[in-house]
């Protein structure tokens, strides 16, 4: 069993060399047939040294561990993993130093395999999958340009860090690599060594740190500005969405503790630097009972600890489908065990608003919430017609406009809620079903984890439920509902332009602050109607009726605090 693991692991490596050296397409939406006849042709020579590039557990005749020892402590775990489909897999495919750690009676560290190869060593066509770059997402597009999402951005969100990058999403296996080169998040301080490993899905898995990056002060950790024009707004909450190498450093929620390495108010420097992978596959996938399961801690908070449900909107589905929080180490962590697999919550681990950052308290106005604050790591589970009494029900807001000086949400990615009530979504359609489908490949079928919009992949995802439609058809539609969106959005953005605006001449006029907090309330709700879809990466396909909806709403409530503050001016001109 160990020989035909590291046979697949071969391949996998195989497949990912044959297109670093240009002799085939690892980027196609499906392996080649030509490449993986030439993997075939592979000689001795070139399989020896491939078969250094895999890690050193999986290459060794690695003696196995005593699954009967680790047992007797690890009762929980044995509950788990003896009836599983991994229940074959001995302890040592994923675990090092257990000889050590049994001699000394468990006080000696066991290590923890984090990276994707252990896990593609079996799961070979998923693991080739999620590390292929889906070129059609470009790499590092700003949002906030005339050709962009949210033209004025800028203006509409000042001063906040994102006005300094924020970017539209692409492959996931740069999630962690991303997070480190925006300019918002560390000042300039982490560059590529080279511009051309954008690209480099496999550097991005295995050589972070070794290859393609940069440290501007390997001799420090304080967060500081290197470059003009950048920021330092980045924080260990941030990267629980970008990777969980930290899962077994980490107490639940980031709360300090002696016995976690890492926490919420750690130095994110120090923090990020010991993190290598983006997006583990134990994050959705558990690795001893392979049941779907979330980790994330704030999603398992707002789920099971205040009772939220897993669609809060349908508590008939909350009831269908569950999720158990079971802990481990009397409580030092937890997962989230799900009844049965539903990638919209697997997904909305990440795919989620949530908070993740200081901001202010809205009883006292004043920027007192720190990151020893649990308000740092909270999700709302909230809809954007519920968000702004989800943001009162925590007394939290981001910042403080720079122009109107109201107190403002900064929405994050919420994917997750806005398919809630949709279309697809009452008609059991996840989040896999359009972004993860079922691919065939050499007689077997299998989830591709390659996650990209279904507008590049119509034929295995719209289309096979809308049958009535051809390709064009359907990438059409996709491109209208889009359109029609983007359209509101830029309405939207001009009267909270307009707004904003508005105010210099209410102050300079002697507008009572009556008007002014009364129009700032007005600011704030235009706001979330507005910014929640210059977050939501779907430009209104997840759910076109609440995204006309609730940006219509934001027009009106713009037009209604120019009103207020016009209404004032004119009446100060009357006396």
């Amino acid at each position: 069993m160990r020989t035909k693991k590291i046979k697949a692991g071969l391949v996998g490596v195989l497949a990912i060399c044959a297109t670093v050296l240009g002799i085939g397409v690892a980027e196609a939406r499906q392996p080649d047939p030509a490449v993986v006849k030439q993997q075939d042709q592979v000689t001795q020579k070139t399989l020896e040294q491939v078969r250094g590039a895999l890690p050193k557990t999986a290459m060794a005749k690695d003696k196995q561990a005593d699954v009967a020892a680790c047992y007797s402590c690890h009762k929980d775990i044995k509950e788990f993993h003896v009836s599983s489909k991994h229940a074959s897999v001995n302890c040592a495919t994923c675990h090092t130093n257990f000889d050590e750690h049994v001699a000394k009676d468990g006080k000696a560290p066991i290590a923890t395999r984090t990276d994707h190869a252990v896990c593609g060593t079996c799961h070979q066509p998923q693991y080739e999958s999620f590390l292929s770059v889906n070129y059609e997402s470009k790499a590092r597009i700003e949002k906030a340009t005339y050709k962009g999402r949210s033209p004025l951005f800028d203006k509409l969100m000042a001063p906040h860090g994102f006005t300094k990058e924020h970017t539209e999403p692409r492959s996931h296996i740069f999630m962690l690599l991303d997070q480190l080169l925006i300019d918002r998040s560390y000042g300039g301080r982490f560059q590529l060594n080279d511009w051309s490993m954008l690209a480099d899905g496999k550097g991005a898995e295995t050589q972070l740190w070794s290859a393609l990056l940069k440290d501007a002060d390997p001799s420090s950790s304080d967060q500081k500005v290197f470059m003009p024009q950048t920021a330092t707004a980045s924080n260990p909450v941030c990267l629980n969405c970008k990777t969980q190498d930290h899962i077994l450093k980490w107490k639940y929620m980031g709360d300090p503790d002696p016995k976690a390495k890492w926490s919420r108010t750690s130095k994110v420097v120090d923090f990020v630097r010991d993190l290598k992978h983006p997006m583990n596959c134990y994050t959705c996938h558990d690795p001893h009972s392979t049941a779907p399961r979330v980790v994330r801690d704030a999603l398992i908070e707002a789920v099971v600890d205040r009772g939220m449900g897993t669609y809060p909107q349908d508590k008939a589905k909350s009831g269908k489908v569950t999720m158990t929080k079971v802990t481990f180490r009397d409580g030092f962590r937890a997962i989230g065990v799900l009844n049965k697999p539903d990638s919209n919550l697997m997904c909305a681990q990440c795919h989620v608003e949530y908070n993740c950052n200081p901001g202010f308290d809205t009883k006292t106005g004043e920027l007192s919430v720190t990151m020893a604050d649990r308000r740092a790591n909270h999700y709302f589970w909230s809809n954007v017609f519920d968000y702004k009494a989800a943001a009162e029900k925590i007394s939290f807001k981001d910042f403080k406009h720079a122009t109107t000086g109201a107190l403002l949400s900064k929405i994050q990615h919420p994917e997750a809620e806005t398919f809630w009530g949709s279309a697809h979504e009452r008609n059991n359609v996840e989040c896999k079903s359009c972004h993860m489908p079922k691919i065939k490949q050499d007689g077997k079928t299998y989830t591709s984890h390659f996650q990209r919009s279904p507008r590049y992949n119509v034929k295995d995802t719209c289309l096979k439920c809308h049958n009535d439609m051809n390709e064009q058809q359907a990438v059409y539609t996709i491109d209208s509902i889009q359109n029609y969106t983007r359209g509101k959005l830029a309405k939207a953005e001009y009267w909270l332009a307009q707004l904003i605006d508005t105010f210099p001449k209410a102050r300079a006029a002697g507008v009572p602050d009556e008007a002014i907090k009364k129009a700032q309330a007005h600011h704030d709700q235009a706001h979330i109607y507005w910014e929640w879809w210059t977050a939501e990466n779907s430009d209104g396909f997840h759910n076109p009726g609440a995204a006309r909806e609730s940006l219509t709403r934001s027009m009106d409530a713009s037009q209604a605090g120019i009103k207020v503050l016009n209404d004032a001016i004119a009446a100060l001109a009357k006396k």
